[in-house]
């Protein structure tokens, strides 16, 4: 889990691996309470088209959500009752959602993705190239990317692939950025454990525009632990 402020807003970002059980939703829900992030962004829900109610918590009643059929990955952005964010625009995207709108008579544009296991670098090059007239310098991007941006992001420090050399240069040429590694340009931290190959990776990334970076005031790696 990934968090980030704005001058008086506070952006989240959560992998919840599943949202059916009740267990998991109270869990997750006390744990914005406990956090209280402006914006929450979550990625595999879990959740189909029928089942918004289900992610109904109590100081975020704007949810937006990109639930299909089927109980895939999808995403969510829910907002925070004390900001005054008024919606503009709302896209939905496969495994993603963007929403524009003004917080605090500010323009943002908040993109929340889930990048499939394969193919997660070709997916978000693709994606971004889909959407490059929507992204501009008030877009903050979120989510579970699936994938390394520098070697750092792995505890075996595995050099990145020519397919994430390929993101990261099309990132550049958005002049976007990854927020963590610029205000962390030595730490090692990361999201997510993998049992299977006995190493931690940093799969959650935020990016940004270089434009606005004096805007974000500090990012961290907040611990959490939730289980189906």
């Amino acid at each position: 889990m990934m968090n980030a402020m704005v001058p008086h807003i506070s952006t989240l970002t959560l992998n919840v691996n599943g949202l059916n059980a009740i267990l998991k939703r109270y869990r997750t829900a006390e744990w914005l309470r406990t956090h209280q992030p402006t914006i929450c962004c979550l990625q595999e829900t879990h959740l189909t088209h029928k089942d918004p109610h289900k992610l109904k918590v109590k100081g975020w009643k704007k949810a937006f959500h990109a639930n299909g059929h089927q109980k895939r990955a999808e995403v969510a952005i829910l907002m925070s009752d004390k900001t005054n964010f008024k919606a503009k625009a709302v896209k939905r995207h496969k495994e993603g959602i963007m929403v524009k709108g003004l917080v605090q008579q500010e323009n943002i544009t908040i993109l929340n993705i889930y990048a499939p296991n394969t193919g997660a670098s070709r997916f978000i090059k693709q994606l971004l190239i889909d959407l490059g007239n929507e992204i501009d310098s008030n877009t903050i991007i979120v989510g579970d990317f699936n994938t390394l941006l520098t070697a750092l992001d792995r505890s075996s420090r595995q050099k990145v692939n020519k397919k994430t050399m390929d993101l990261n240069y099309s990132l550049e040429q958005m002049d976007l950025t990854a927020i963590y590694r610029t205000f962390h340009p030595t730490m090692a931290e990361y999201t997510f454990y993998s049992t299977v190959h006995g190493t931690f990776s940093k799969l959650n990334h935020m990016i940004g525009h270089k434009t606005n970076l004096n805007k974000f005031k500090k990012i961290e790696i907040i611990s959490s632990i939730f289980s189906d």
